[in-house]
């Protein structure tokens, strides 16, 4: 039974609110570049509503309201992505924009924007040049510079559009990292290692490439692509990410219900995707009108248009679908000529390629960038005579991360939706698509390589025996259309159909089941949902992974007094990862931190140990529900022992954290939400305090739908960045959550506002149609043309 929130709770506040007020704030301003009058109109929730008289206007308003908005954030994002951080911040970041400098589009444009729907690259020019009009109008001291730039004593650039698309390292690949840690394990501790610390979908064994040693792999061969696609290193703040595990660090949920098992008999699709809890949030909300153009939904706030969302023809949502779409190659380089490397019996040389990287307060620095056939030299070994480069689909034109939605502005039916999917390149997503003809369907996308002799989860000799034999053909992927249960949900499971070919394997790496097989069950209890129930859905903390485990422990019985009180407490619990609840606090503490830990010192060699990831709850689960041999010649006693340890290391650290008494102990008081600014050690106490996020306790977990991973520490540090559920056909019933605001101004009301609804399950309207935006406005921005 699907357990109803008070959904609209927070709406009918506000509008209670909103009728007592005296009408929006109303602000005139001239703009540069702009071609004719238009109008933002920004709403309770601080989603802007932006109406323009052509498509050019449209955009450029888009580039320029995320710009008021979010300034230092995209500001931030376009410099790191194209290596410029050192002119802003000084010579600590010279490494970083090295490193991001390697992995640049450096294709033919022309062939880069063919890739992108029509029109897209005039749509990015007029993008960049809204971006422009508002840096210029700051520049000059009309517009106020945020905080930040202050605080950091730098400005914001100008852009180009080619910036955008030709950063790569913002998208979500996989699987290099992996396959460094998978070999350098497997070195220590054999492929039992392998298997007792990641489960793989479908089962399967990796193999160790011919011509490989995983022992000759180096510790540091991941630090450059480490640097390139990681946070700017302000303090340790923006570390948050690091400290999860490797398979909840891309986890998402959606769904997809025909009006056949709807309470209106029209269609309804839900999207959450997931990633790192940062402020200000990952993504932005935004409302766009033009003659021919209608978009509303969230997008990566740096790229024009939306991700998803709905265009008044259709909705359409994403997830991350986990396809490998990397290789890292291991080449043997000329004894005292390191830039050759040994491919199909010769000396091939590499394309270096040498860059000038400005340094604020310092003088310019020279880098030599290297490129094999594969990919970028992300590291060299001189005493070993080896180099590693990485490829990637990045290098790969049409591949800018997100950049093929641009299909889907205008999107109107399955066929154009199936269009769009053809041309997507990163990252590997699943698709879905709900039209208001009731059609429902699903595909996976993105670019696929064809890898003829080996499966992908290790690196491979790059001497020319390991080549991609190009992509599988986007139609070749698995889809769905209207299917016969009527309804579709991913949620980075390996969901492909029992019919596809068993060998084309497009990846291993996908999540656990947990969050698909309970929105199955949420599915099967209730014959027709409503938009209310698939809200509710996606605030659903019920664990079946905590299920897993309680069914490990019908035979374990307590061994002292208050061993015997926490199985009482888990086993008269009913599974819910509630934050006041003290056997989720016992459950998901054991899960997150102690249950891997455990199984890896009894069934991982000792030398492999340092190298064992964080081992998932899926992973470990699965090692002792099957007995597996790695738990040895009597894998009974070893779960048991598994078990009790890890058990007894639960009890401890919440005793420490929480107090003796354990009927007081709660999930929120461990699992807590904080957000912090990536640059904290720059502030003040004060500062900081204006600027931070909670703490907050926090439900959920990271296998259940309302996701809400915890870190190292267990507070709560991955879950959905935005929340939205759209009624298609019915655009104004539709709602969203953007976590934590719309605002990265620590001033504005927005800055948090969604926080308490993204605990509690209060969403905000995502009103379509203009009479509806006009009784909600709160700011309304008059725009004409300026000089």
């Amino acid at each position: 039974m699907i357990r109803r929130l008070r959904v609209f709770a927070a709406l009918a506040v506000s509008l209670s609110a909103i009728a007592a007020h005296a009408g929006p704030a109303t602000e005139t301003a001239k703009v540069r570049g702009l071609k004719a009058p238009a109008e933002i109109i920004v709403d309770r929730w601080g989603l802007a509503h932006i109406y323009a008289a052509n498509t050019h206007d449209a955009y450029f308003l888009q580039g320029y309201n995320v710009a008021r908005d979010r300034l230092w954030q995209i500001d931030l994002w376009r410099k790191r992505g194209l290596g410029l951080l050192s002119e802003s911040f000084g010579e600590t970041h010279v490494e970083q924009d090295r490193a991001a400098r390697l992995f640049l589009y450096r294709g033919d444009m022309a062939s880069e924007w063919r890739r992108y729907g029509p029109g897209a690259q005039d749509n990015y020019e007029a993008f960049v040049a809204g971006i422009n009009a508002y840096v210029d109008a700051v520049r000059a001291g009309t517009k106020p510079l945020p905080r930040e730039f202050a605080i950091t004593d730098s400005k914001p650039a100008r852009w180009r559009a080619e910036d955008v698309v030709r950063i790569r390292t913002h998208a979500l690949v996989m699987n290099a990292r992996s396959e460094i840690q998978r070999a350098r394990l497997i070195c220590k501790g054999g492929l039992d290692a392998a298997r007792a610390t990641q489960r793989l979908y479908p089962d399967h064994t990796p193999q160790v490439p011919e011509g490989l040693d995983p022992c000759t792999i180096d510790a540091n061969v991941m630090d450059d692509y480490a640097l390139a696609t990681g946070p700017v290193n302000f303090d340790a703040l923006a570390k948050v990410a690091e400290s999860l595990p490797d398979d909840v660090k891309d986890g998402s949920n959606n769904w997809v219900v025909a009006g056949s098992r709807t309470t209106t008999g029209r269609p309804i699709l839900a999207n959450d995707p997931h990633r790192a809890l940062t402020v200000p949030s990952l993504r932005y909300v935004v409302h766009i009108e033009a003659p021919g153009l209608s978009l509303i939904g969230a997008g990566e706030p740096g790229v024009p248009g939306i991700s998803f969302g709905h265009n008044g023809k259709g909705a359409f949502g994403l997830t991350i679908f986990s396809t490998d779409q990397e290789d890292v190659y291991v080449y043997e380089t000329q004894s005292g000529n390191a830039d050759r490397y040994r491919y199909r019996g010769r000396w091939e040389k590499m394309r270096m390629v040498r860059e000038t990287i400005p340094v604020k307060g310092g003088k310019p620095v020279a880098v030599d960038l290297a490129f094999t056939r594969h990919g970028p030299v992300i590291h060299r070994s001189a005493k070993d005579n080896r180099a590693y480069a990485v490829r990637s689909v990045w290098s790969e034109p049409g591949t800018s991360a997100y950049a093929a939605a641009s299909w889907l502005a205008n999107a109107a039916s399955w066929e154009d939706f199936r269009t769009a999917a053809d041309h997507w390149g990163t990252p590997p997503l699943n698709l879905i698509w709900a039209g208001p003809d009731g059609a429902i369907g699903w595909t996976a996308a993105g670019l696929a390589p064809v890898r003829p002799n080996w499966d992908g989860l290790m690196p491979v000799p790059g001497d020319g025996r390991y080549e991609w034999n190009g992509f599988h053909a986007p139609r070749s992927l698995p889809s769905v259309k209207d299917p016969a249960e009527g309804w579709i949900a991913t949620a980075n499971e390996r969901n492909v159909p029992k019919d596809y070919p068993a060998d084309v394997p497009l990846g291993y790496e996908f999540a656990d089941r947990s969050r698909y097989e309970r929105l199955a069950q949420l599915f099967s209890g209730k014959d027709r949902v409503s938009a209310a129930d698939a809200a509710a859905m996606q605030m659903d903390i019920h664990d079946l992974s905590a299920q897993r485990l309680l069914a490990l422990l019908k035979d374990v019985k307590g061994w002292d007094a208050e061993s015997t009180q926490a199985l009482g407490l888990l086993r008269n619990w009913n599974g819910d990862m509630r934050a006041d609840s003290a056997a989720a606090a016992i459950a998901g503490t054991w899960l997150a931190s102690h249950l891997g830990a455990a199984l890896v010192a009894h069934a991982v060699a000792p030398d492999a140990q340092p190298l064992a990831p964080r081992v998932a709850a899926d992973a470990a689960l699965r090692i002792l529900e099957t007995r597996d041999a790695v738990l040895g010649p009597d894998a009974a006693a070893t779960t048991q022992t598994v078990l009790r340890e890890s058990f007894t290391a639960t009890l401890g650290e919440l005793r420490r954290r929480l107090g003796p008494n354990m009927e007081s102990w709660t999930w929120g008081g461990v699992h807590t939400l904080e957000l912090k600014p990536p640059f904290g050690t720059r502030l003040g106490a004060d500062e900081l305090r204006a600027m931070t996020i909670g703490p907050r306790p926090a439900g959920g977990s990271a296998t259940t739908i309302a996701m809400a991973a915890p870190g190292k520490d267990l507070a709560a540090v991955h879950g959905p960045s935005v929340r939205i559920v759209m009624d298609v056909g019915d655009w104004d019933k539709s709602v969203f959550m953007n976590m934590p605001g719309q605002s990265a101004d620590a001033s504005s009301s927005h800055y948090g506002d969604f926080v308490p609804g993204w605990l509690a399950g209060e969403f905000a309207p995502m009103t379509y149609t203009r009479p509806a935006i006009e009784k909600v406005a709160e700011h309304v921005i008059s725009l004409t043309p300026g000089r």
